[in-house]
Parts: C-alpha cells; structure tokens; sequence
C-alpha cells in the first residue's frame, strides 16, 4: 500500500473545493503577478491600440482618457481579488459564476471566458508577426513588411513557439513569466529614455494634455461639443486602456500551480492592473511628446500610428531599438496568453463543459495540461485564416473583427460573478483577502462600467462604418461586427445550454471524497 502524504494548506483548501492537486504547484506571488502582468503587456496593447485613440479622440483620449479609465478597470479587479481569494481554482471565473449563481451562470461565463482568451492569443500573437515583419523590413529593406502572406507564416511559427513552451512543467514556465515581467520593466523604461532624449524637439505640454482629434466623420469631424464629448472621444480612451489592461484573470488561472494561491493571486490580480497602468500612462505620453510630425504621422492607417511616430521622431538604430523591445515584448505577451488560455481549457474541460473533454483534461507525466494547449493552438490558427485577406491597406479586417470580440467576451465574463456576488451581499464567505464593505459600492461601479464599454464597443468607429454611407465599405476597418459576433456566440451557446448542456452541466464536478482527503505519494 503507497504511503499517503497531509496536504498542504493550498491544496487542502484546493480539495475542499472539489479538486485533486494534479498540475505542478512551483509558482510564487510574484510568479503569479508576472503572468497577468506579461498578457496586460504595455509593450503589446499600448503600441498596437495607440492609433484608434489617436484618431478617436486624439491626445487627450491618451493622456486623459487612459488613467481615468484605469481607475475603473482597477475597481473591477478588486472586485474579482476578493472572489479569487474566495476559490482558488484553476477554472477562475466560470467556477466562481457557477458557486455564486449555478450552473447556467457557470456555463456561460465559461464559454465567454474561453472565446475571450483564445482572442487574446490569436491577436497579440497576429500583432506580434506584424511588429516582427516591420523589424524585419528594418534590416532587411527587401522584406516587404506588409506581405500578409509573410505576416501569417510568422504568426504560425511564434504560435508553434508558445505552443512547445507551455508543454513544459510549471516550473519552466514560472522563469518565463518573471523574465517577461522583468522585461515589461527594463523594455518600456528604456523606450521612454529613448523618446526623451533622442528626439531633436518634442511636442508642447498644451498638445499632450489638451490636443483633440475626430477621424471618425461624426459631427462633421468637429473636435468640441457633446457629440464629440460622449460618443466620439470614449472610443478611443475605452478601446485603448480596455484592450490593453485585459486578460488579468490568469492569476486565476494559475492559482492550482501558486503558491498561498488565495493571498497571492487577488495580490496578483490588482497589482497587475496597478502597475500596468501607471507604467503605461508613462509610456503613452512619451509617445504624445515624440509625436511632433502630426501630418506625417496621420498618412498612415490606424494600425500603424504609432510605428509613424517612431519613425518620425526617431533616427534608424533607435527605431530598431523601441520595435525590438516591443515585438519580444508581444512575444512574452503571446507566450503568457498560451498560458492562461491551456489552463481555462483544461479546468473547464476537467468538468466536461468542453466537448473532447476527456482528452483536453488530460495532464502529462510533467503535470502540464499538453493536450489542452494544443487546442488553443490549433483553434488560434484556424480563427486567424481570415488574415490572409487584407483590404487596400494591406489590413485583414476579418481577422480584426473576430477578434474584436476578445475584450467583450472576457469583461463580460469578468463582471458575471462581480454582479453574483453583489447580489450574494454578506452571506458571500470570504477568503484571506476580502473587500469587507467597499464591495457594496465597488461592484455597482464595476457593473455600469462593463456595460457602458460594450455598449461602445458595439458601435460603428465612424461614420463610413454605417451602410448607405459615403464610402462605405465592409472591409474599411470602421464597421463594428462585434455585436454581431457577440450576439451569436449568446445565441449558439444558449441554444446549446437549452437544448442540451442544461442535462448534463451541472457547474464543478468534485474529484475528491472530502475535505481531508490525502493525496498518495
């Protein structure tokens, strides 16, 4: 008979949760800060969402719009630290929806956190081939940066690369995390050193704090007044800040791998956000200042802003420099994504919400869920094929739209158990860290906040986006597919849910007998 082993206060706390300990628990505090810090990634979202608040809102959408809309993200992650230190569990959200509300709560803040995560990694994986092609075109001047042939084939290999990292034990995978983050620390410190200095002159404070932009076509392209103030300018501050401070609830994830997972995952989740906002704003604004060739700067389309700048304001090698730190920035960034991603499946499949799920449960012999990884990877590839069709700017707006859904589909499911638990009031229990009272104004706060981001996100960007317009185009990047997208992934999975899953999904499954379980050793 094997000798049994007490389990450890993490993993006594993951079986009165239902659980068995089955993935390798190496990661620190830190560690587990490090990857939601690595998936926000100012070196990734602040460069490749730069131009769409450039050219909808202007300056001040930037050096404004950003810290005021932080300052809510922030309020939402509190709000979901407390309910991590609650559960503890590699499923995250969709298992605190599912213990909150039930098993149909649970089923589709799953599935909304699941499409919003495999977003994650196929955009910044996409964003990260078309910094490394520009790179490329840098020393290489034949290379023909704008190639989506080349942009693809790029895209399949850093995705091959994520996809042979994560396949390693959990400790292989915690360097990685604290080298990204030590990267996401010294990459944009030097960049900023970079745009302070190297520049012959800069922008005036005045343009930076008070400069204003309508690119849209509302209102007849007029940069003051309420139409500007309540429709155009929140587009570019929501779209920049929410696309870039996302993808925080790997610490969630990753609480099964953590060490004192309740403590330091809701540490984790609102340190990442804190540290992310502040690091960015900086960064945002030393791009404002460097912008000082604004005519220049606006020939190009949205997705290339902020490579104008750079390369307006910046000579040849330290342009090569700030592209090489941002693109191993978004490859960090990616890698993470991979992460967080493989985990959700993995938990998710574990109480067979996912179809194949006996196999996407599956740990190999090192404890890394291998199998669930590969899923993401190969789904991540099929999604991007629409990026091999770009419009007349060399954009792949299909590609674009789908993922458009990521930020959507992941706050969605963020702010489902935010709200269960605001309903749950004081009989909620508590984990090590806890909120106590501020939950009752917090949560609302966070709630309206979600709401009015997807309300934007589900609007045309410009007036060309809506049809029967001059020169509208389905492919000009300013037609808004996601609530279309949105409204049909509610519809296949709530069809799905009554036809269905409503039979069988009955939220966690436990794998244990009870609480005091032993783990044999």
């Amino acid at each position: 008979m094997e000798p049994t082993k007490t389990l450890n206060a993490d993993e006594q706390r993951l079986a009165e949760l239902g659980y068995k300990q089955e993935l390798e628990r190496s990661w620190s505090g830190f560690t587990n800060f490090a990857i939601s810090f690595s998936i926000i990634s100012i070196l990734a979202g602040c460069f490749t969402s730069f131009g769409i608040a450039w050219g909808t809102g202007g300056p001040v959408a930037i050096s404004w719009g950003w810290p005021i809309v932080s300052v809510f993200i922030l309020i939402i992650g509190l709000c979901m630290s407390e309910i991590v230190s609650a559960f503890p569990t590699a499923g995250g959200i969709y298992y605190w929806a599912s213990k909150l509300g039930g098993p149909a709560w649970g089923w589709f803040t799953g599935w909304f956190n699941l499409i919003g995560l495999l977003g994650v990694v196929a955009s910044v994986d996409y964003a990260c081939a078309q910094f490394l092609s520009i790179t490329i075109s840098l020393f290489h001047p034949s290379w023909d940066p704008l190639s989506l042939k080349r942009v693809f084939i790029l895209y399949l290999i850093i995705l091959a690369a994520h996809t042979v990292l994560n396949i390693f034990p959990s400790h292989i995978l915690s360097l990685w995390n604290n080298s990204s983050a030590y990267w996401h620390i010294a990459g944009p410190a030097i960049i900023v050193a970079i745009l302070i200095f190297v520049p012959d002159h800069h922008q005036s404070a005045k343009f930076v704090f008070t400069g204003a932009a309508n690119g849209s076509g509302f209102f007849h392209g007029s940069t003051s007044g309420l139409g500007w103030l309540f429709y155009v300018l929140p587009f570019g501050a929501l779209l920049l800040t929410q696309y870039t401070i996302t993808g925080y609830d790997a610490c969630a994830h990753l609480t099964e791998e953590t060490k004192d997972a309740a403590l330091g995952a809701a540490k984790g989740i609102w340190r990442a956000i804190f540290y992310s906002a502040i690091g960015g704003w900086i960064l945002l604004l030393c791009f404002l200042f460097a912008a000082t060739n604004v005519d220049a700067i606006n020939k190009n389309p949205f997705n290339f802003i902020v490579v104008a700048v750079f390369q307006t304001s910046l000579g040849l090698t330290a342009f090569k420099i700030v592209m090489i730190i941002s693109t191993v920035g978004q490859f960090f960034c990616g890698g993470s994504g991979m992460t967080s991603a493989s985990r959700m499946t993995y938990a998710f499949s574990r109480d067979h919400a996912v179809p194949g799920w006996q196999l996407w449960s599956k740990v190999t012999a090192s404890r890394a869920p291998a199998n669930a990884t590969m899923l993401i990877a190969v789904s991540a590839a099929i999604v991007a094929i629409p990026a091999l069709k770009g419009n007349t700017y060399h954009t792949p707006i299909a590609f674009f739209a789908l993922t458009a859904v990521t930020v959507i589909g992941l706050y969605i499911a963020y702010v489902i158990p935010i709200y269960l638990r605001w309903r749950m009031g004081d009989a909620f229990v508590p984990g090590p860290w806890t909120l106590g009272n501020k939950y009752k104004w917090m949560a609302p706060i966070a709630i309206v906040e979600v709401i009015v981001a997807c309300i934007y996100f589900s609007l045309p960007f410009g007036l060309i986006g809506i049809p029967g317009k001059k020169g509208f185009a389905w492919d000009n990047g300013y037609v808004q597919y996601a609530p279309v997208l949105v409204g049909a992934i509610i519809l296949l999975v709530g069809i799905w849910w009554l036809a269905s899953a409503n039979k069988w999904f009955k939220g966690p499954i436990s794998a244990v007998d009870a609480p005091e379980a032993s783990a044999a050793s």
